[in-house]
């Protein structure tokens, strides 16, 4: 599939876009339940500390990863609306709040012809906030996630949750 796009859809949103060539069941499953997205989230270099999502609306979830060095970064939210497999809207707040507060998250998945399609929009709380975010490697870092879960995507439905 090909890599990531990003577009500006307001002056406080950022979105980004992914293509899978797998049914959007799957791609859902993919993220909202923690053995998997422990196996694909972020770069293949960071592990999982934490790894909770409570995939239903008040749902909580809750990631912290470690890097190489050492240094973990944590963030968690709450499930607003969900809908399997189309749709996922939450919070998202960083324990280091580099974001310049509480961001809403929406995730948009859409299937057509055996190709699945999301669609991730960040709200930001301003023009600065996105700009900051924009500015950061996110979508490198993003992109090095999405290829770990082309990978686990194109496994045997019996080697996805096998380490």
């Amino acid at each position: 599939m090909p890599p990531l796009s990003i577009t500006l859809p307001s002056d406080r949103e950022i979105a980004i876009t992914r293509s899978f060539a797998a049914p959007a069941e799957l791609v859902f499953d993919c993220w909202t339940i923690p053995a998997l997205i422990r196996r694909w989230l972020g770069p293949a270099d960071w592990v999982f500390v934490t790894c909770e999502f409570d995939a239903r609306v008040g749902g909580k979830w809750r990631f912290v990863t470690r890097g190489p060095d050492g240094f973990e970064m944590g963030s968690s939210g709450e499930v607003l609306e969900i809908t399997r497999p189309d749709w996922i809207k939450m919070t998202e707040l960083y324990d280091m709040d580099w974001t310049g507060g509480e961001t809403i998250v929406t995730n948009t998945i859409t299937e057509k012809d055996g190709v699945t399609t999301s669609v991730v929009t960040v709200l930001y709380s301003s023009k600065e906030a996105r700009d900051g975010a924009r500015a950061t490697p996110m979508a490198e870092g993003m992109e090095m996630g999405f290829k770990r879960l082309d990978e686990l995507l194109e496994r045997r439905p019996s080697d996805r949750l096998i380490d």
